[in-house]
């Protein structure tokens, strides 16, 4: 005869050896003999290979351990053992659910001077719930620092904090549709600190993954590392505060970007569907930066538009685990609001003529088969309009999606969808074989090399391959999203703008006048009087050469136009298509 240690001590398979003309299990808690020890406490009277299959069908959870073990319990001493058994596996889990938004941040703890993340990209993916009753709270906290990838709108969502007086800093990668945001910073209301997208979601994850900081090439060589940037303005309209040197490193020949991990007090979160343990699952592009606020928080709070009983969710469909959320409430205020509406018309090819269409359909004309490509804002996304026949490419959105789709079109039944949207904030479709991912895999996709084409937009470009593209300082404050990221990747680079400004003077230039968003970072840049080819990596001792012109253009007039020497390309030049 044996006696049973407690289920804890047992592991499945455990050897067992016979001792004088006892058996005896080994395991960390060994089994030892009755005769042994003379002891009166519980007993199996069956033999070795019964105990082991109901300690098989206990450790399983068969539906048959409860009764073969109540039938082969020998003393009422090991009812102790069995009553702990069917706690642990009959014990209905306990909830995070609380009834509300204001008791949720009653428990969070959250005050006055705290930093908080918030999750969402745009409209898309934003606690509404939790946001409004932070700006509705007269008494509520403030002074708070938060932590978004934008800054949303007027009058919504984030826009009512800013509204409420409840924010002193904002940390965030682009502010560009929140005028009264940008009212508020140049007047001295508000401290900006604008950080490339993929690095806020890099520097929330880190923090998740217990590291202290993260080395990233976004930024290397620019006034975002070197210090400088404006963060408060004073009253009068001079600068009261500016960003300090960012420390950096050389790996590899290439320089990158010390960043610090950044750890809210409060992480607030949207999912779309959750259980009362807090698993969370996401829909769409709504996914975005929320999971990677969820594991920087100190405290979670999670609001998500259904809520189900533990054990309803399928655990491979889990995107969060609820280990990361401390509360759950139902999203009440669940408007869901859709910040730019785009639709099409099955086999509809915009009408996009002048200067602006060549540009556009030069674009299209670098899509290679098999690509996997990322457009930016305006002129790069109608490039997708215009994919050569037989070129078939895949087009990311960094907002979390790898499929883009063409705009809904209601012909077909498919109606404009706040859960996706791309990085410009317009709806759009997904194509079969699709995938959504959250912040920080998108932008890992990105800096690990394996997005092979980049197409954005830009306000300058020097001789060099410098590229500013995301502020004027003390007038146009937008931020740089995420072209910090993809233009310092290892994706060809391709620039499209128009080839001067209103004024008529040059945006290309030999050194640009306006904060970089990338050094030597520009491989082509694409205009609507000419295509160059940049030295970035000066092979060639640096420079451009112009490989393409447009219809009616001399090599006089882009020379005129342009506000740096470059070469020409032999023989005769090619022309852009006119569109």
């Amino acid at each position: 005869m044996v006696r049973c240690l407690p289920r804890s001590s047992i592991g499945i398979g455990t050897p067992c050896r016979r001792v004088g003309g006892d058996f005896q299990f080994r395991s960390r808690c060994a089994f030892t003999s009755v005769a042994a020890t003379n002891s009166a406490r519980s007993v199996f009277a069956r033999p070795p290979k019964q105990l082991e299959l109901n300690r098989y069908l206990a450790l399983n959870s068969h539906p048959a351990a409860y009764q073969i073990a109540s039938s082969t319990i020998a003393t009422p001493s090991s009812l102790t053992t069995q009553r702990r058994f069917i706690h642990h596996h009959e014990q209905t889990p306990s909830s995070k659910v609380c009834p509300d938004a204001k008791t949720a941040l009653a428990l969070s703890g959250l005050k006055s001077g705290d930093m908080v993340a918030v999750g969402g990209f745009g409209l898309g993916g934003i606690p509404e719930t939790l946001l409004n009753e932070i700006s509705f709270q007269d008494d509520g906290p403030t002074n708070l620092t938060v932590i978004s990838l934008t800054a949303g709108v007027d009058s919504f969502g984030l826009g009512r904090l800013f509204e409420a007086g409840k924010v002193k800093r904002m940390i965030s990668s682009y502010v560009g549709e929140n005028k009264n945001f940008e009212r508020m910073f140049f007047s001295g209301e508000l401290e900006v600190e604008l950080v490339p997208q993929g690095t806020i979601a890099a520097r929330l994850r880190a923090t998740g993954n217990g590291m202290p900081v993260i080395f990233t090439p976004a930024g290397a060589g620019t006034m975002y590392a070197n210090g400088g940037i404006p963060l408060k303005y004073a009253p009068d309209g001079s600068v009261a505060i500016v960003s300090e040197p960012r420390p950096t490193q050389i790996f590899d020949g290439k320089e990158y970007v010390m960043e610090y991990a950044l750890r809210p007090d409060v992480s607030l979160v949207k999912a779309f569907k959750a259980d009362t343990r807090g698993n969370l699952i996401f829909r769409g592009t709504s996914q975005n930066a929320n999971p990677d606020c969820a594991v920087a928080g100190k405290i979670v709070l999670a609001e998500a538009e259904t809520i189900v009983e533990a054990g309803e969710l399928d655990p491979d469909e889990i995107h969060l685990s609820g280990v990361y959320v401390d509360h759950l409430i139902q999203a009440e205020n669940n408007e869901k609001r859709i910040e730019r509406l785009r639709e099409t018309v099955a086999g509809q090819v915009p009408n996009i003529s002048g200067p602006r269409g060549r540009i556009v359909r030069r674009a299209a004309k670098e899509f290679k088969d098999g690509m996997y490509v990322n457009l930016g804002i305006g002129i790069p996304t109608m490039a997708s309009s215009f994919i050569p026949d037989g070129v078939h490419i895949e087009l990311q959105a960094e907002n979390g999606l790898m499929g883009l789709g063409p705009y809904p079109d209601p012909s077909i039944g498919q109606r404009g969808d706040a859960d996706f949207i791309n990085a410009g904030k317009e709806t759009v479709t997904s194509i079969r074989g699709a995938s959504t991912f959250c912040s920080s895999e998108s932008f890992s996709m990105i800096r690990g090399g394996h997005i092979d084409l980049t197409i954005l937009g830009g306000m300058q470009c020097s001789s060099s391959g410098d590229l500013a593209s995301f502020f004027i300082p003390g007038v146009l404050l937008k931020g740089m999203g995420g072209a910090m990221d993809l233009v310092s990747s290892p994706s060809t680079v391709i620039v499209t703008m128009k080839h001067t400004a209103k004024d008529g003077s040059p945006k290309i230039l030999k050194e640009c006048t306006l904060p970089l968003t990338g050094k030597a970072v520009v491989d082509r840049i694409i205009t609507d009087m000419c295509v160059f080819d940049c030295d970035k990596k000066n092979l060639k001792k640096g420079g451009l050469t112009l490989i393409e012109i447009a219809p009616g253009t001399t090599v006089d007039d882009v020379r005129a136009a342009t506000g740096c020497p470059f070469d020409v390309v032999d023989g005769e030049i090619p022309v852009m298509e006119e569109p």
